[in-house]
């Protein structure tokens, strides 16, 4: 059964047409461009998904269902975006515009639980009773992920792991609080830390890493800064949670070992009662969010997967 699959972020929109054994038939991305208005980013959607369900078409395959998963606050039961910052949505429905659009199914999710379920069934989850997916990119999120599904919570927002206060009194974090995780371990953070001690803006968090890794001296103090706090917050979401399995994913990711290496050590340290979970990073990259689009859309058609 082929579906689309559609992956809604605050820089890029990434769709997809999945086959049946989740192999991506057709990949592609586009920019968001949100400055344009809330309007025209969801006309964008609109327009790509069903560029989207033309091209499985004409390779000869019609599209079984859609699934979409965005950030932010959602009510997952009536498929509304209640509010997503990075996009300025409000009260958007999403599925069913997008349903009356491409007169299909559609699935409708969180963008990290979604990247979540497919870690779980496809990457560097599986085989787990409970891990936690945290993608460290401009911002930091987790999926928990309990017996192969992701927990959403009350309000469904589980899993707001930057938002979790590591250095009180801290750096004010757009949240509105301070010193949350995401205002000194996520990429964001260390770049602009980073500029903002050596008075070289904009440097990106890739280009502290490598300079880091070269024994930079200031390089060296944010990110090992980054690493503490992200540990902190590990250590305290592992209490609470006691996931078997941390699957460490998003763009800081892929500096590997120069992540993982000292962050195990770290970790280890703030749980003295009990042993650390496995910590090991994403298989899937930057595929995630689509192929847990695709999963939820999978689950949704006629005779799906559930």
């Amino acid at each position: 059964m082929t579906v689309i699959a559609l992956d809604v972020g605050g820089t890029e929109l990434k769709g997809a047409v999945v086959a049946e054994d989740g192999t991506l038939l057709q990949a592609e991305r586009w920019p968001t461009r949100p400055e344009r208005g809330p309007a025209a980013v969801l006309d964008t959607v609109l327009g790509r998904a069903a560029e989207l369900a033309d091209l499985a078409r004409r390779a000869g395959s019609e599209p079984r269902a859609a699934g979409i998963v965005v950030p932010g606050l959602l009510d997952e039961a009536a498929g509304t975006v209640v509010r997503a910052v990075n996009l300025d949505w409000h009260d958007v429905p999403i599925r069913p515009r997008l349903a009356e659009h491409l007169g299909l199914p559609v699935a409708f999710g969180h963008d990290v639980r979604a990247g979540g379920l497919a870690e779980a069934r496809l990457g560097a989850g599986r085989g787990s009773p409970c891990f936690l997916f945290v993608p460290v990119g401009t911002g930091i999120a987790a999926a928990v992920v309990d017996r192969g599904r992701p927990l959403t919570g009350a309000l469904g927002a589980a899993g707001e792991l930057g938002h979790l206060i590591v250095r009180p009194g801290g750096e004010r974090c757009a949240c509105g609080g301070r010193g949350c995780l995401e205002t000194v371990a996520s990429a964001a953070a260390i770049a602009r830390r980073y500029g903002r001690a050596t008075g070289r803006p904009g440097t990106t968090a890739a280009q502290v890493h490598r300079r880091a890794a070269d024994g930079e001296p200031t390089a060296v103090r944010v990110w090992t800064e980054a690493v503490h706090a992200l540990a902190d917050g590990l250590a305290a979401a592992t209490a609470l949670l006691d996931p078997e399995r941390i699957v460490i994913g998003g763009g800081l990711a892929r500096a590997g070992e120069d992540l993982l290496g000292p962050l195990r050590p770290a970790l280890a340290e703030r749980l003295p009662f009990r042993p650390r979970p496995r910590l090991v990073r994403a298989e899937l990259g930057p595929r995630a969010g689509s192929l847990g689009a695709a999963l939820l859309a999978r689950a949704l058609a006629p005779g799906g997967d559930r």
